[in-house]
C-alpha cells in the first residue's frame, strides 16, 4: 500500500509537483482524486529513496536546431500527406504482411497463423516471452507459437505480434528529439494498464487492449520523422504552458497524432476496430467502442501518473465526461493496479526493448 504522511516535511514540495501534472484533470473526479493520492504516495516515496526533481532544463530537448524542417502549417499538408510520404519510402515487416493476409484469409487457422508468425525468430521470442511474463500469469510455460494461439486465442496472437512488429518499423528518430525508450516505456506502460483494466472491465475487448495501448501514440513517431523541428515545438509549447500534449499538437500543426495514427493503421490495413481505439483514445465517447476505448484513456492517464516520479515530462490530458463510468470500477481499483503495473513494468519493458 502506499502511504503518506501528510504532516512529512516534503509532503508540500511533493504535493505541489505532483499537483502540476493534473491541472486538465476535473478535481473532484473519483477517480482523479485517487490517483493524485496515489501518485503523490509514489513521489514521496522516489524523494526519500534519493530522486530528485528535475529540473526544466532537463526536461527540455537540446540541440535541435539543426532539424528544422521548414515547418508552415499551410504548405505541409495533413495527415493523409504525411503518412503517404512515409509508407511510399519505408517498408514495413514481412511478416506483417503475410500475418495479414492469413487473416483475412477466409479458410484460415490457428495453426496458418502459428506457422507465420514462427517463421519471424525475433518475432517469436519476444511473443514468448511477454507471454510467459508474470503479466498474463499463465501456470504452464508457453514454449511454443501454437500453445500460444491455443491458450490464448487467434485475435489476441494476432494483435500481439502485429504490436511487436510496428516496434520494429521506429528506428530512426533523431535521439535529440527523442528517448525512444522513454516513448516505448509510456506505450508498454499504457498497454499494461489497458490489459489490467480490461480484465476488470465486464465487457472490454481484452484480446486487443495490450496492443491497442502499445500504438496509441504511433501518430507522434510519423510526426517526428517527418516534421521533428516542428515536433519538437510542439512539446515544447506542452511543457512551458503545462498543456497535454495533444492540445498542444493541435495549437502546432492544426490537427493530432491520433489521426495520424489513424491514417498510418488505416494505410497497413490494421483491424478497423485497433485503428479507431487508435484515433479515439483522446475522445472515447466518439468511439464505435466507446467501452474499449475508455480504457486506453484511463490507461493513458495512468501511465502518465506512473511516470511523475520518474521524472515524467507532460500533463496528463484528463479523461472525457462518462468514460471512466463506462468502466464501472470502484476509484479503489487505482491503488492495486499500480502496485500490479509496479511488478510487471520492468520485465515487460526488457521484453520488447
Amino acid at each position: 500500500m502506499y502511504q503518506i504522511d501528510t504532516r512529512a516535511a516534503d509532503f508540500p514540495e511533493a504535493e505541489s509537483y505532483v499537483r502540476g501534472f493534473f491541472l486538465y484533470v476535473d478535481p473532484d473526479h473519483e477517480a482523479m482524486v485517487a490517483l493524485y493520492r496515489v501518485t503523490v504516495a509514489r513521489t514521496l516515496a522516489a524523494l526519500r529513496a534519493g530522486w530528485t526533481f528535475p529540473t526544466i532544463d532537463q526536461l527540455m530537448p537540446r540541440n535541435v536546431e539543426h532539424l528544422r524542417d521548414m515547418f508552415y502549417q499551410e504548405q505541409q499538408g495533413g495527415p493523409r500527406e504525411i503518412v503517404d510520404a512515409e509508407t511510399k519510402i519505408a517498408s514495413f515487416p514481412d511478416v506483417y504482411f503475410r500475418l495479414r493476409e492469413e487473416l483475412d484469409r477466409p479458410t484460415s487457422s490457428a495453426d496458418d497463423v502459428a506457422r507465420v508468425v514462427g517463421t519471424d525468430v525475433a518475432l517469436t521470442a519476444k511473443l514468448l516471452k511477454l507471454v510467459n511474463s508474470p503479466l498474463y500469469g499463465f501456470a504452464e510455460r508457453i514454449d511454443s507459437v501454437p500453445h500460444a494461439v491455443s491458450l490464448l486465442g487467434v485475435k489476441e496472437v494476432s494483435n500481439l505480434a502485429l504490436g511487436i512488429s510496428t516496434i520494429n518499423f521506429f528506428k530512426d528518430i533523431p535521439p535529440e528529439l527523442m528517448d525512444m525508450r522513454t516513448f516505448w516505456k509510456h506505450s508498454i506502460s499504457v498497454g499494461i494498464f489497458s490489459k489490467l483494466l480490461a480484465s476488470r472491465v465486464r465487457g472490454a475487448g481484452v484480446e486487443r487492449l495490450f496492443t491497442a495501448g502499445l500504438l496509441h501514440d504511433v501518430g507522434r513517431l510519423i510526426l517526428f520523422k517527418k516534421l521533428p523541428y516542428a515536433s519538437t515545438q510542439a512539446l515544447l509549447h506542452a511543457r512551458s504552458n503545462m498543456l497535454p500534449v495533444v492540445d498542444a499538437e493541435g495549437e502546432v500543426f492544426g490537427y493530432d497524432h491520433t489521426e495520424v495514427g489513424q491514417t498510418l493503421l488505416a494505410a497497413w490495413n490494421f483491424p478497423p476496430e485497433m485503428t479507431a481505439l487508435v484515433r479515439h483514445h483522446h475522445s472515447p465517447m466518439e468511439a464505435p467502442s466507446p467501452l474499449d476505448a475508455a480504457v486506453v484513456q484511463v490507461a493513458d492517464n495512468m501511465a502518465n501518473a506512473a511516470e511523475i516520479p520518474a521524472g515524467g515530462k507532460f500533463v496528463l490530458p484528463g479523461v472525457s465526461p462518462g468514460a471512466w463510468e463506462l468502466l464501472k470500477l470502484s476509484p479503489e481499483t487505482i491503488e492495486p493496479l499500480m502496485e500490479l503495473y509496479d511488478l510487471h513494468i520492468e520485465e515487460v519493458l526488457e521484453t520488447f526493448l
